[in-house]
């Protein structure tokens, strides 16, 4: 590849050991600062990659050794009612529902992400179709795809004028007016997610379902990069349904189970299209015929995962420390970091990253993005894969264009350091001085990126 002229006053510059040392004075001072001792995290390693897949915490491996073991190898079958293994759905949801603004009974853990969108979309659209005689959604053209590909299904089973409608991607700030306007007359859901997984910005909850019931539109949530990050308060916000993962922030293991809300004013209007056999009010009676469960149990489908709902369970512990609703404090700590980060990143890195995140803490979530620009425009994969190579791990997104390539770093104030935060800066800045993001190995695209 030919060398590329860099301006020297542009390169980054190394931060000061005066900052490092008030990031230390910070870390003395935390709050939050045993959470870290409850996650196994590798030495030499600053983990900002939490809205991909969150850490392992110290609890799970034992927990799950012990369900293989003792519940399913000593007690098999009988584990089923001994060990609770059938109310773990309705048990972790319980566990959950603190964190998400619900009431006891109201979440069930079940399937994934994906699957539970289909059935509360489903569901929805079935509910406005009755109550209005509506098909439309409506959501934002950079959703994150899943929830785009899963909505272009539903309307395509719904058939008879359902459609899907985006709204063009939009600068942060310009996002929820772009929204607003397109609720007509003829829109039935709005289905939205709570934080952007590109941008990381993120809507106010409550204000758009507001507005969207103020023009007869059902409201959907899709939480993955909010739950366990942020504050989120579904009843305060009204909400109609809400869905998320597991694996993210609640560290919940690669492929955790998701989970899923739905309003108690709709919870009993229609069943939901996978009428599996947990989802019958009756599983065990084995009768011909489906009839629906009361309640979010209702929303269940096939036998849950239970080596999986053991390390979700674990995960979703490992952030309260007595608390069942720690989301203030871990707030409180994620707007510190992400506002530490963007300080130095702009200080200490020149031109060379530009803020793709909202500057106002209120409308970003827990992770902050920037796009590549300068001497590593075009090159934010390269950068990324030299960025883990020296332990610093986030990821990259790619855009439509080079310009639009996204450099995410995720933080999960229950395990990260500000000195973490100070740390991945001065090695950022030496990645993009140094130059070495252009040994060809890192432009080698891995199949997950």
């Amino acid at each position: 590849m030919p060398s590329q002229t860099v301006r020297h006053d542009a390169l980054p510059t190394p931060p000061s050991s005066a900052a490092r040392a008030h990031c230390v004075d910070l870390d003395e001072h935390d709050p939050l600062a045993a959470l870290r001792e409850r996650f196994s995290l590798p030495d030499g390693t600053i983990y900002l990659d939490g809205n991909s897949l969150g850490a392992l915490p110290r609890a799970t491996a034992a927990r799950v050794a012990d369900v293989v073991t003792r519940e399913w190898g000593q007690d098999l079958i009988e584990s089923w009612n001994s060990a609770g293994w059938i109310a773990a759905p309705r048990r972790v949801g319980d566990a959950l529902a603190p964190l998400i603004g619900a009431r006891f009974g109201e979440v069930a853990v079940a399937d994934s992400t994906s699957v539970n969108l289909f059935k509360v979309l489903t569901v929805a659209l079935r509910i406005a179709h009755e109550d209005t005689g509506r098909k439309l959604v409506v959501s934002e053209a950079d959703n994150f795809p899943t929830d785009l590909y899963i909505a272009e299904g539903v309307v395509e089973q719904c058939g008879d004028g359902a459609a899907l409608k985006l709204v063009p991607a939009t600068a942060s700030d310009a996002r929820a007016a772009a929204i607003v306007a397109a609720l007509d007359p003829s829109v039935a859901v709005l289905m939205l997610t709570h934080v952007n997984y590109r941008s990381g910005a993120m809507h106010d909850m409550k204000r758009l379902t507001r507005i969207a019931h103020e023009s007869g539109v059902l409201v959907i949530w899709d939480l993955a990069h909010s739950v366990g990050a942020v504050p989120v308060d579904l009843h305060d916000a009204d909400a109609d349904f809400a869905i998320g993962c597991g694996y993210k922030y609640l560290n919940g293991g690669p492929g955790a189970p998701a989970f899923l809300w739905a309003h108690p004013r709709h919870v009993e209007r229609f069943r939901q299209p996978l009428s599996g056999w947990m989802g019958h009010a009756a599983p065990f009676a084995f009768v011909s015929g489906y009839q629906p469960a009361t309640g979010v149990d209702r929303f269940l489908c096939g036998t849950p995962p239970i080596l999986s709902m053991a390390a979700l369970e674990c995960g979703i512990a490992s952030l309260k420390d007595g608390d069942a609703n720690p989301m203030r404090g871990l707030r409180a700590k994620s707007i510190a970091m992400t506002a530490l980060f963007i300080e130095l990143v702009e200080a200490h890195c020149g031109d060379a990253m530009l803020l793709a995140t909202p500057r106002d803490p209120a409308l970003r979530g827990s992770q902050v993005s920037f796009h590549a620009r300068g001497a590593i425009a075009g090159r934010g994969y390269a950068v990324m894969q030299a960025l883990i190579d020296r332990g610093v791990v986030g990821d990259f997104r790619k855009g439509a264009t080079d310009d639009e390539d996204i450099l995410r770093f995720g933080f999960t104030p229950a395990y990260l350091r500000y000195v973490d935060v100070f740390d991945a800066v001065t090695t950022i800045a030496d990645v993009v001085a140094s130059g070495s993001f252009r040994d060809a190995r890192f432009d080698v695209r891995a199949a997950v990126t």
